[in-house]
């Protein structure tokens, strides 16, 4: 039996005996919904506490309306107002991401100013935040979800991105910024619907949702999906399925216990691009290969395939003491199971190639070569907080102090792929005339192919209060000390490494409020990145250059209301990147720490609703990157982060059935590599969408995106692997509820 069936049989029980040993245990509870909150209606410290029963727990997600979101429980670890947090964050909503049809991460971030994404080597996620790039700045529920896979959002209420360190909150990393999803949970709410999508190119997507209060005490909720599509590239297929039953629970009127199971599988062909023209120098970059049509694959789409096979268990509590306190404890245990193999492009020739009796003159021929790699992942994390509510004199406070504990084992090998037919060469030459290949491979691996374990241990404290001097005077204060170990045995030398880094990470934010409804604020965090993983296998123990990344954020910005439903943020920030590993230009077999990267810019975000019927979604973001990519070497730009990046989208509601959208999204050029040998062309890309009430139980919705069928490369992995974008795209979606 694989280890995917095994895992399936050892967690599905579990999930199905949690869920029942909780539903028997219900009847037990209070009968009665009261007050989440201590001492309803009064006031406790800043928050004015309503009897609204299972909705004033902070550990279910809040209610966005439209386009707007109002609060969160993610950027400071409490139920805050976003104006109140003195920090650029972007929240994209449930409405938008049902409007916009949106099903990847990477289309969650085409609104967010300051936010692209890389290609993460058509296998995982791999967000750019503020010029940084990270495949492992992702979170769910608040809780690290740092494992390389395609994310779905099928059971995603909102999307928050936090720019900026973030270490005070979420421990190591958060560096340039992270990505949260906030999921669906059982919440007390009768919900029935089904969505249908059908796209072009074979794209065949269905999901559900279902949620029920099962008397006064317990709700249950249920979300699915199960998609199989094809792409406008050739032979790219998608298959996933995932199921997420939640359950949550009131023990009484003051304790509120929450459980989730989720299953998720997706299959794919790991699609790498196309490569760039020969010859490329920071004078004068090359760019994407000319005169090939945007649905050529490069290499071999059928020894391609990627798995991600994904089962997590969460529970989460939260109580509230009689005396204004408030604890709340999340955790999640997962079980990630992932492996990609492809077979890839490389640089065109430099000189001629003879394939078979055919002599290749320059930049015709393509070089093709293949890997494969398995990570098996288990996270356990668990995280506790108190907040208590107090004043002193005439100030108030809200003092955050929490403990987090986490352990994560690893195991990752990576072969190498050798062509059968050419010799057992690692790596062959194609026409680039037609470079889809049906390739003979043997798997097998080579000197420089990582195959290591290892278990990262982790315990994090901090304490952070919220202090409200006046009515408009704001002061966030917090700090967080980390100690991070890893224990790693490369097993191909049998050499270990053990690490042990002790990370103090400060936050602190002042907030000026001239009127209610605005804000001003000055922050200053800080973020460390410790060596861990794969980044041992090319060190040794000897190498002194083990000291963790460490990124610096400084940030001004203000936050307006300035409608009931409309709100503008702008933020200017400069954020600092130290302790980058290069190579000794005095010793080559040694690495030596640079201070690495400088980021400054601009964001500027509206969404809300101007007028009755009239929504909108306006982003600007402005990044200006310097990299030190070789102790040598000038500085460079950071890839994928285009200096400018804007996008606009306005929904009218014509009639109470009839809504349309128009979105327009614009990238200037942007650099695939940090050599900056290779730059993509900016591009602009106009999407439509229109929808229709049929009845008060179904709903019709067509998107169209790349209205005018642009041609653009939205990003890439290396200089070699470049992504095109998708033509004229129709997609048609149908909802009912019942």
């Amino acid at each position: 039996m694989s280890r995917s069936a095994n895992r399936q049989r050892r967690l599905l029980p579990l999930a199905a005996a949690g869920l029942a040993g909780l539903w028997h245990a219900h009847p037990a509870f209070a009968a009665e919904t009261q007050a989440a909150d201590p001492g309803a209606g009064e006031v406790i410290g800043t928050v004015e506490v309503e009897a609204t029963g299972p909705e004033g727990f902070s550990i279910l997600p809040p209610k966005d309306k439209g386009y707007r979101a109002e609060r969160t429980g993610t950027a400071t670890r409490t139920d805050t107002d976003l104006i109140d947090v003195p920090q650029a964050v972007t929240v994209v909503t449930a409405q938008q991401i049902e409007d916009q049809a949106i099903v990847s991460m990477g289309d969650a971030v085409r609104y967010v100013p300051g936010a692209t994404f890389a290609q993460g080597e058509g296998n995982r996620d791999a967000a750019v935040l503020r010029g940084v790039t990270s495949t492992a700045d992702f979170f769910l529920d608040g809780v690290r979800d740092d494992v390389e896979y395609f994310r779905d959002l099928y059971n995603v209420a909102r999307i928050e991105v936090l720019k900026g360190p973030n270490a005070m909150i979420f421990g190591r990393g958060a560096t340039g910024g992270l990505i949260n999803r906030v999921s669906r949970q059982a919440d007390w709410e009768r919900v029935r619907q089904l969505r249908l999508e059908l796209g072009m190119h074979e794209q065949y997507r269905g999901t559900f949702d279902i949620g029920e209060a099962v008397g006064e005490s317990a709700a249950i909720r249920l979300t699915g999906l199960f998609e199989d599509s094809a792409s406008f590239r050739d032979g790219v297929t998608l298959q996933r399925w995932g199921l997420n039953p939640t359950a949550s629970f009131l023990l009484g009127s003051e304790t509120l216990l929450t459980f989730g199971y989720e299953h998720f599988e997706d299959e794919r062909t790991a699609d790498r691009g196309i490569p760039s023209t020969r010859g490329g120098t920071l004078a004068a970059p090359a760019g994407p290969v000319p005169g090939v049509d945007r649905s050529t694959f490069f290499g071999d789409p059928g020894d391609s395939p990627v798995h991600a096979y994904v089962d997590a268990l969460s529970l989460g509590l939260e109580h509230r003491f009689d005396n204004g306190i408030v604890l709340r404890n999340k955790l999640r245990y997962a079980d990630y199971d992932k492996k990609y193999q492809n077979v890839f492009p490389g640089a065109l020739n430099a000189a001629n190639v003879v394939i078979g009796a055919e002599v290749f003159a320059p930049s015709t021929a393509v070089s093709i070569s293949a890997y494969n790699n398995e990570q098996l992942r288990q996270n356990f994390i668990n995280a506790t907080d108190l907040t208590a509510y107090f004043d002193t004199g005439a100030v108030r406070h809200t003092l955050l102090a929490g403990v987090e504990y986490g352990q994560q084992r690893t195991e990752n090998l990576r072969l190498t792929g050798y062509f059968a037919d050419f010799g057992n060469a690692t790596s062959i030459f194609v026409p680039l005339a037609s470079p889809t290949i049906d390739a003979n491979l043997l798997w097998a691996p080579s000197a420089s192919d990582a195959s290591n374990e290892g278990t990262t241990e982790f315990v994090g404290v901090y304490l952070q209060d919220q202090i409200e001097l006046t009515d408009q005077l704001q002061l966030v204060l917090g700090l967080r000390y980390d100690s991070f170990r890893v224990d790693f045995l490369n097993r191909r030398t049998n050499v270990r490494i053990e690490t042990e880094d002790d990370l103090w990470s400060p936050r602190a934010g002042l907030i000026y409020k001239p009127a209610q409804d605005v804000s001003l604020y000055a922050s200053y965090a800080v973020s460390y990145l410790p060596r861990s993983g794969v980044q041992f296998t090319s060190l040794t123990p000897t190498n002194a250059a083990f000291e963790p990344e460490k990124f610096t954020n400084y940030e001004i910005g203000a936050k307006w209301q300035i409608l009931p439903a409309l709100q503008l943020d702008v933020a200017v920030f400069q954020l600092e990147r130290a302790n980058i590993i290069v190579t000794d230009p005095n010793n080559p077999a040694q690495s030596i720490l640079v201070d690495g990267q400088e980021t400054r810019g601009v964001e500027f975000s509206l969404s809300g609703e101007l007028a009755e019927g009239w929504s909108v979604i306006a982003s600007y973001g402005y990044l200006d990157t310097e990299l030190v990519a070789s102790a040598t070497a000038a500085p460079t730009e950071a890839a994928n982060a285009p200096h400018h990046t804007l996008g606009l989208w306005n929904k009218v509601q014509f009639t109470p059935e009839f809504a349309a959208a128009l979105g327009v999204i614009h990238q200037s050029a942007r650099f695939a590599g940090i050599d900056n040998t290779v730059r993509l062309p900016g591009f602009t890309r106009v999407d439509l969408a229109v929808f229709y009430d049929v009845n008060e139980s179904l709903a019709l919705q067509l998107n169209v995106e790349n209205l005018f069928d642009e041609t653009y490369f939205p990003n890439a992995h290396s200089n070699t692997n470049i992504t095109p974008g998708a033509p004229l795209t129709f997609k048609l979606g149908l909802t009912a509820e019942f």
